[in-house]
């Protein structure tokens, strides 16, 4: 497997002169769609020996006569996509090998080492499942779960599956999906379960759920006993993990739609600007909020640190300060 398709011909080249006494021919996604089809059937019936394509082989393809695969630059590709890779060979009774190869003296980037380790780790029939969790434990689940509370724009991700999820079983009831709004949290918090406090994968992926459902402190009160009855009393990346999903919920019923921390300061990106709001927030903490009513408004907070205090005590003072009465009128 040779995922650039500028110079593939030329790899085929140095192979066949390798082994001139084998049939080597490669096959890559912008050819024809006949030719393709042509290199792929001479592959299936043994008349070529070895092929050298590009990732388009991950899926779809079964060919029991494959009993080797080389996967030139392994560190490059994601873990779902060795994990597919690898399943192309090994499909009939033959013994079958999958090499993943990488750069002599590369560094390697954290994230691809962690890659390797686990297409190494889960050689067992049927470790798809596992695969796909230690994927997105590596990945980051989401703009909620994730140790950092990164999300990647280019995936679902876990938190926008359970959206979707949930709004296709209301459908399914016949009930109008409620709008939800989406609210980015990016704070230099602990949140995340580690796996010497719940080591179950399934196990952990329904505590991420219960906890991504979490709307109210009764919520998290519940969910906090359930994992102290089920686990003990969680570490504190736990408890980080329910607070920032708490206060997410609640930032996003308040009109927020994004929360970083920058320079000792909170940055509370609203969709429109609430005055009435910024006006309740700026009474609460007098002397420490900054309002900018630009093309990106924002309600800008000073975060207290004084008596160990963090950037979730200030989040969650201001939220509470924006937070329309319901008593007044």
């Amino acid at each position: 497997v040779y995922n650039k398709v500028k110079d593939i011909d030329e790899i085929a080249d140095r192979i066949q002169k390798l082994v001139p006494e084998a049939t080597v021919a490669y096959a890559h996604g912008q050819m024809r769609e006949h030719k393709l089809e042509n290199i792929m059937l001479d592959f299936i019936n043994g008349e070529i020996d070895v092929l050298v394509s590009t990732t388009i082989i991950e899926t779809g393809l079964d060919i029991p006569n494959a009993n080797t695969m080389i996967i030139h630059d392994a560190d490059q590709l994601g873990l779902a996509q060795m994990y597919q890779l690898r399943g192309r060979v090994g499909r009939s009774n033959r013994m079958a090998y999958a090499f993943l190869l990488y750069r002599r003296d590369k560094l390697l980037k954290e994230v691809a080492e962690k890659r390797l380790a686990a297409i190494r780790e889960f050689t067992d029939l049927g470790s798809g499942f596992k695969i796909a969790m230690r994927d997105m434990e590596i990945r980051g689940a989401g703009n909620l779960l994730g140790a950092q509370q990164h999300g990647h724009m280019e995936a679902v991700g876990y938190d926008m599956y359970l959206k979707l999820l949930s709004e296709a079983v209301e459908e399914e009831k016949g009930k109008p999906a409620a709008a939800q709004v989406d609210c980015l949290v990016d704070l230099p918090v602990s949140a995340h379960i580690p796996e010497s406090y719940i080591s179950d994968n399934a196990q952990r992926l329904e505590i991420y759920r219960r906890i991504a459902d979490i709307r109210s402190q009764e919520d998290s009160m519940d969910v906090f006993d359930e994992l102290i009855d089920r686990f003990g009393e969680p570490p504190e990346a736990v408890q980080g993990l329910i607070d920032v999903a708490l206060l997410r919920n609640t930032a996003a019923a308040c009109g927020i739609r994004e929360i970083r921390e920058q320079g000792g300061t909170l940055y509370l990106y609203s969709r429109t600007l609430d005055m009435a709001a910024g006006a309740r927030l700026t009474a609460a903490l007098p002397g420490r909020v900054l309002i900018s009513a630009g093309g990106k408004p924002y309600f800008a907070v000073k975060i207290d640190t004084r008596g160990g205090r963090d950037a979730l005590d200030t989040l969650r003072e201001a939220l509470e300060a924006m937070k329309e009465d319901k008593t007044d009128g």
